[in-house]
């Protein structure tokens, strides 16, 4: 009898689907590799075999905010997360005029061609959301899903912008102090790593030091001194998105306000998800990121 136990026991865990990577394993597991955009280097990571799923992040941080999702969705996914120019092993050219939209949607399509790829799922969030939105406007054809994490969109931000509480207006107030010339002297990178992986590891938080460490903070907030004219020109038309859309929002975030949210489903063409999170902040892929992650994966995997 005990060897009959034994070997349905071995056949129960050779059917068995195959455990999924701790995110703390994602560091070692994941391939590097580089594109280039018109002659910068922008620095990815690639981990799974499957459908590809892209992840661009934000401000400030690196490819490795991603490492739940990438845990979790690689067994059925390619997942692929980038470096935006001015962070860690990315190019970082100088200039103000080296960071403009247009520029950061090229780094994007870089990538995906770099990957052999026609389309991808593409994530986003924060500054990487921001850059998400627009890609998915302007390259619809390279984007099958798009995935936002605490960014509005576009037009919802604005709209924010232009009716600002005096509250709001204090919460954004440091986009206005990113433009002045010596703003980038209040960053170091242990004040970063403080600030974004405080709660994480002592290992999660070595590995963001020394990100910053190679960062050009300088070039981080460039991003925002190339799209200033246009924050305060009130933006642009922009065209509806034509394909699914789904959208995590931490509606502690002071930084995006939640009043953004209001009519987005009007600039959708396709199905649009909308996850809201009470007691989560602005780096909803990490502090909720198991909601995020089990969320991801359903989603997606219903839109084969």
């Amino acid at each position: 009898m005990k060897y009959f136990v034994a070997a349905l026991c071995t056949l129960a865990l050779l059917a068995a689907p195959a455990l999924a990577l701790n995110d703390t394993d994602v560091w070692e597991a994941v391939d590097h590799h580089t594109a280039d955009s018109n002659g910068v280097d922008i620095h990815y990571v690639t981990l799974g075999e499957g459908p590809t799923v892209l992840f661009v992040h934000g401000f400030p941080d690196f490819w490795y905010s991603w490492r739940h999702q990438m845990a979790h969705l690689s067994s059925d996914f390619k997942t692929v997360a980038m470096d935006t120019r001015a962070n860690n092993r990315s190019g970082k050219p100088e200039g103000v005029e080296n960071y403009a939209m247009e520029l950061l949607l090229a780094d994007v399509e870089a990538v995906i061609d770099d990957l052999g790829e026609d389309n991808v799922t593409l994530v986003g969030h924060d500054w990487g959301a921001a850059i998400a939105w627009r890609f998915a406007m302007n390259y619809s054809d390279r984007v099958n899903k798009l995935v936002i994490c605490n960014l509005t969109h576009p037009k919802g931000y604005m709209t924010v912008r232009q009716n600002a509480t005096p509250e709001q207006k204090a919460n954004t107030n440091y986009i206005a102090e990113f433009q002045k010339p010596d703003a980038a002297d209040r960053f170091t990178a242990a004040g970063l790593a403080a600030m974004v992986a405080g709660r994480a590891s002592e290992e999660v938080k070595q590995h963001y030091l020394e990100a910053y460490e190679r960062s050009y903070f300088d070039g981080m907030l460039n991003y925002y001194r190339a799209a200033w004219s246009r924050l305060e020109s009130g933006g642009e038309e922009l065209p509806d998105l034509q394909m699914p859309v789904l959208q995590f929002h931490g509606l502690l975030d002071s930084a995006v306000d939640k009043d953004g949210l209001r009519d987005t489903w009007n600039w959708i063409g396709e199905d649009y998800t909308l996850v809201t999170l009470p007691g989560v902040n602005h780096w909803v892929q990490d502090q909720a990121h198991e909601m995020v992650s089990t969320t991801m994966e359903w989603w997606l995997k219903a839109r084969p």
